[in-house]
């Protein structure tokens, strides 16, 4: 995750940070947090799993917007794995909440334990609605009624916001200045590549 900024909202692409760990709430705010996942309208499509993700054109991501980036994704999937760990009525779609949440978890934390050792401090992109992103998402699922309606919204919500930051991650990648931000991009990719695998499978089998 090209990473010099990150905080709340979908996705991955705080691919800087990836036990079943609580989430650490968006700042402990009662959902979990998430990890990675800001929005920032800079040429994604916005919806239910739009992270807010830069991926088109716009002004060049920095390092430090691209670890702000990735914080927020990793924060909102948290979040919204914490909310389906325990509100979900499939058994697949609770343990799929578990593992977001912990994977992101971690995620987030090796983003922001890189963030200190590069002394960069997370800085939000030009026209960043990560804020407004997640209480969407978090309104979403939590008005969503319990049982087929709840685990439908949910494993949809993950699939689209897996595939956003995936190319998300192109778009940090070549950004990206340091090394070994680069290199943390780099690493994380096939994780969120399985989660995405694994979102897919779980959809196509509570279609």
């Amino acid at each position: 995750m090209s990473m010099r900024e990150m905080r709340r909202v979908s996705a991955a692409l705080a691919l800087g940070a990836l036990v079943a760990l609580p989430a650490c709430s968006k700042n402990d705010a009662g959902t979990g947090d998430t990890g990675m996942v800001g929005t920032a309208d800079t040429g994604m499509a916005a919806g239910m799993g739009d992270p807010g993700l830069p991926a088109g054109p716009g002004a060049p991501l920095t390092d430090a917007n691209i670890v702000y980036v990735l914080d927020q994704a990793n924060v909102m999937d948290s979040a919204a794995g914490s909310i389906a760990a325990s509100k979900g009525t499939g058994s697949e779609i609770r343990e799929y909440g578990t593992q977001m949440m912990r994977d992101h978890h971690q995620l987030r934390q090796q983003g922001q334990d890189l963030a200190k050792k590069l002394n960069v401090t997370p800085a939000p992109p030009a026209n960043d609605t990560s804020q407004a992103h997640f209480d969407k998402t978090m309104s979403m699922l939590n008005g969503a009624t319990k049982g087929r309606d709840f685990d439908k919204a949910y494993i949809d919500h993950e699939v689209n916001a897996h595939k956003a930051v995936l190319e998300v991650a192109t778009t940090a990648m070549n950004a990206a200045q340091n090394a070994e931000l680069k290199n943390l991009i780099q690493k994380a990719a096939p994780l969120i590549q399985a989660h995405l695998d694994k979102a897919q499978a779980i959809q196509g089998r509570t279609q």
